[in-house]
């Protein structure tokens, strides 16, 4: 289950950060909360959504990624993975 704290949202960008990801935010007309540029590791998130589609959007993003582990903790590899079991409902 997510929880939607400020707190959690800076737990998902250091993960996103330590798999090696640059994300930024930028306004913007996309409707979404967040997007993966192409294949690249940048990820927009729309500066002006509320906390709770920002972590939604990050969540589902690393629901999507198949990332290389090594570079984790074992702390963040517990997280990664809970994360990916999560069942998101929007």
């Amino acid at each position: 289950m997510l929880s939607y704290t400020a707190h959690y949202l800076d737990k998902l960008e250091t993960l996103l950060k330590d798999l090696g990801y640059k994300i930024r935010y930028e306004k913007g007309n996309f409707k979404t909360g967040a997007c993966k540029l192409l294949s690249s590791k940048i990820i927009v998130v729309n500066k002006f959504s509320n906390l709770e589609v920002k972590i939604q959007a990050l969540s589902e993003l690393v629901q999507e990624i198949d990332a290389d582990q090594s570079s984790l903790t074992e702390k963040q590899r517990a997280f990664y993975l809970s994360v990916k079991q999560t069942n998101l409902t929007f």
